[in-house]
């Protein structure tokens, strides 16, 4: 095919020859001259250039006191209302980007580092997370406000109001008089939540104070931060009964009453081993747990060919709720004390009947 295009032909042009094969005129041309090939690329300077001498110069004048602060394109418009013209806003740009200086220059306010709340909960009344959600009225731009206190560990909510809108006054009086039905003393309780206006509000930090109850916050823009609520709210807005809007306030308190009587005592919660949130918060789990104990193991008696596994264990809920875990340094490395056994399965599952 070389051959054909460079045999030079006068009743075919080069062009058309090319178009012909499908090939472009500039690799024939390259094809042609193989010289062309290794031949150094020199970089001249253009002759609009400005030196390095007076670049450095522009740069040093950008980067002063006066204009440190300020983009180029404001540089350009101060020195030319002077009388002064140094070079173009684009090339001040250039100057600046080959010392990587190009960014904003600007005074930017600096938010202080918020530090990741990680809090953890053994027993009940120990951590409460709580919330604001939105509950739709009968009109548009008309909702309701639904608080709700919920224990970290157990998830029982353990307090819970509505109002047209959210008020620090309404949240302080909730808190209230959920603390002393629960028995809270001073320093045994953290309650956790976001920053919203009610959370934040100086009302509710002074009753905390007085109740001896440590306050935690989510960082800003984090929902991560509070997952709990968040799941209770989720669970409540896909309930098959959750209606489309509610026609009254005292519509929405009904409705409210009945879920969360039911997420109490009611719901089998997979977060707690499907034990129910009361269960878990006033210490009835053994009982329970020994009842369906003896229901599996009947079960295995009556038909032992259907467990290849043996009896099966009913699993108890967790020891410990987080927020936030702390993450392990060394994920992968094996947890032993020093001088233990690593023994059978049976004898290191706590729940193994």
């Amino acid at each position: 095919m070389m051959q054909l295009l460079t045999m030079g032909t006068p009743a075919i042009p080069k062009a058309e020859a090319c178009r012909w094969m499908g090939v472009s005129r500039w690799w024939l041309y390259r094809a042609m001259n193989p010289k062309s090939r290794s031949r150094p690329s020199k970089k001249r300077a253009g002759l609009r250039r400005i030196p390095s001498a007076e670049r450095e110069r522009i740069r040093a004048i950008l980067n002063s006191a006066r204009f440190y602060d300020m983009p180029p394109r404001q540089i350009y418009a101060t020195l030319l209302d002077e009388a002064c013209y140094l070079c173009h806003w684009r090339t001040m740009y250039r100057i600046l980007a080959e010392r990587n200086e190009v960014g904003e220059r600007r005074h930017q306010r600096t938010h202080p580092p918020y530090r990741k709340p990680e809090l953890l909960a053994t027993a009940p009344n120990q951590l409460w997370s709580w919330d604001i959600t939105k509950l739709r009225g009968p009109q548009k731009w008309v909702h309701y406000a639904l608080y709700v206190i919920m224990d970290v560990y157990s998830r029982y909510v353990v307090g819970w109001a509505i109002a047209p809108g959210e008020s620090g006054l309404l949240a302080r009086t909730l808190i209230e008089t959920t603390c002393f039905p629960q028995g809270i003393e001073p320093n045994q309780l953290i309650i956790h939540s976001d920053r919203g206006s009610a959370m934040t509000s100086k009302t509710v930090a002074q009753l905390l104070a007085e109740l001896g109850v440590d306050r935690s916050l989510t960082r800003p823009y984090n929902s991560n931060d509070n997952p709990y609520s968040e799941a209770q709210f989720k669970t409540m807005k896909y309930r098959p009964t959750y209606p489309k809007h509610f026609g009254s306030l005292e519509h929405a308190k009904a409705w409210a009453s009945r879920f969360l009587d039911w997420y109490n005592h009611e719901h089998y919660h997979t977060g707690l081993a499907l034990m129910r949130p009361a269960i878990v918060h006033y210490g009835e789990v053994e009982a329970v747990r020994d009842g369906r104990q003896k229901t599996l193991r009947e079960a295995y008696q009556n038909h032992p060919e259907r467990f290849p596994n043996g009896v099966p264990f009913v699993p108890m809920p967790p020891k410990a709720a987080w927020i936030n875990k702390p993450q392990d340094p060394h994920p992968y490395r094996r947890q032993s004390q020093p001088g233990s056994s690593p023994g059978t399965a049976e004898q290191n599952n706590p729940n193994q009947p």
